[in-house]
């Protein structure tokens, strides 16, 4: 049964521990910005000025909260004791990689947050989430627990909405969310398809792995996620990445490509079996076509995809076809820019081009794509959800206001070790869940 829908999107707001650690093998950006110094301030209002744009443009929009940061619990958890400002102290001498993973800020690429599948898909008519169990990075894995208290505080009906727990925390089950799924449909509150894409079969790794970088994504992983929300085969497609794109730092499927409604937008290395997946989305699309925008080597480069992050842009709803929401950094590479200028002169169903200035998240390897999650929701499912966190202008306007009190204009990764910064970002956030309704979901709260 087909029922009225609309694409939300829940942005993740940039925490005030933002920093440049270079945490992440295989993401480029992160790697070759490691220890530069960084913006807190700069990078949530980069954020908060993004979702705005979309929200004027008449988008569901709501903002996720950012993690406690150092995580205080996670460092006790390692043998460091005493007070928090012994275990920051004792941390930043005794082991500084771990304090650093401790205080990443990256739960603010919330495409990592989960996996969602809609009412339309599930045998339930409930949407379904599960938390990414991010396995393959130790500062990534730490989110888990938070992210699902917060997901729950957001959507709390039971009748309308359904959590999971988690995959294991092992590699062999590495769940890096929906940066490595893509829904495909006629209409948000149809049956659709859902793509996922996944790096490397662990129980049998067979040939074609990568070599220069790790595949995070399983198969086994994709499969476990399908079962818990109850897809049927017709509902799932599962497409090997090509390894020599992960190699090329496409550590993510959303990094190479994207998806919304019946329109595919990708790189012609997304996939190591491009016309068996193509072939299989339409077959299991059945009368909705499958409107697949390619560009190959020869237009953009697999280089020049990964450090422009063309494809780490959102792919949004219009009334005449689709907006392309694409970071600075398309149009300041001449060969992507030129690129962009011909999609639109073609006959496709991308429209228009949006730029947004999200420097800070980008030089930490997340373009607009990884800093939100979507989540295909009914009118009745909206009514449903804690509509605190949906942005309008009052609401921007006071998480402005409260981004300018309590966040830093400039931190290095040393600052981390400051006590001052975790009693700051406590407090920050201890407001911040008020303002949005979200009651007690950070440790230091519970």
């Amino acid at each position: 049964m087909s029922r009225h829908a609309i694409e939300s999107n829940l942005d993740g707001l940039v925490g005030p521990t933002h920093n440049y650690s270079g945490l992440s093998p295989g993401n480029l950006a992160s790697e070759s910005n490691r220890k530069a110094e960084s913006s807190p301030r700069q990078a949530a209002l980069q954020g908060l000025a993004k979702m705005k744009r979309l929200a004027d443009l008449g988008y569901v929009q709501g903002v996720m909260p950012p993690h406690e940061r150092p995580h205080i619990p996670t460092l006790r958890a390692l043998g460091f004791g005493g007070d928090d400002r012994r275990i920051l102290s004792d941390a930043a001498s005794r082991a500084p990689e771990i304090l650093a993973a401790a205080g990443s800020a990256s739960a603010m690429w919330t495409a990592n947050a989960a996996t969602v599948s809609p009412s339309a898909d599930t045998p339930d008519h409930r949407v379904h989430f599960t938390p990414a169990n991010l396995a393959a990075t130790f500062h990534r894995s730490i989110e888990p627990p938070v992210t699902g208290r917060l997901l729950k505080s957001i959507f709390p009906d039971e009748t309308r909405f359904v959590h999971h727990a988690p995959l294991p925390g092992v590699t062999h089950f590495g769940d890096e969310g929906a940066a490595n799924h893509t829904r495909l449909c006629a209409a948000h509150g149809e049956p659709g398809v859902e793509l996922f894409v996944y790096g490397q079969i662990a129980f049998a790794p067979g040939r074609r792995a990568p070599t220069r970088f790790p595949a995070r994504q399983t198969l086994e992983a994709s499969r476990a996620v399908a079962r818990l929300h109850g897809l049927t085969e017709q509902r799932c497609v599962f497409a090997r990445q090509d390894p020599a794109a992960i190699d090329g730092g496409v550590f993510h499927n959303d990094v190479i490509a994207v998806g919304n409604r019946n329109v595919l937008f990708y790189h012609e290395q997304a996939f190591l079996d491009e016309t068996a997946t193509l072939h299989t989305l339409q077959e299991k699309l059945g009368d909705t076509p499958l409107m697949a925008v390619r560009v190959s080597s020869d237009e953009v480069s697999l280089e020049q995809a990964v450090s422009s992050y063309l494809f780490n842009s959102q792919l949004l709803d219009r009334a005449d076809g689709m907006l392309l929401a694409v970071p600075a950094e398309c149009r300041a590479q001449p060969q992507v820019s030129r690129y962009l200028d011909r999609l639109l002169a073609e006959d496709n169903p991308i429209r228009e081009v949006s730029v947004f200035d999200v420097k800070q998240s980008m030089q930490n390897g997340g373009g607009p794509a990884c800093l939100r999650l979507r989540v295909p929701l009914t009118d009745q499912e909206l009514m449903a959800m804690n509509r605190g966190i949906l942005l309008d202008e009052a609401l921007y306007e006071r998480l402005v206001t409260w981004v300018q009190a309590h966040y830093r204009d400039r931190l290095s990764v040393a600052d981390l070790a400051d006590p001052m910064l975790l009693e700051e970002s406590r407090k920050a956030l201890d407001e911040l869940t008020g303002i949005l309704g979200l009651g007690s979901v950070y440790d230091f709260q519970l």
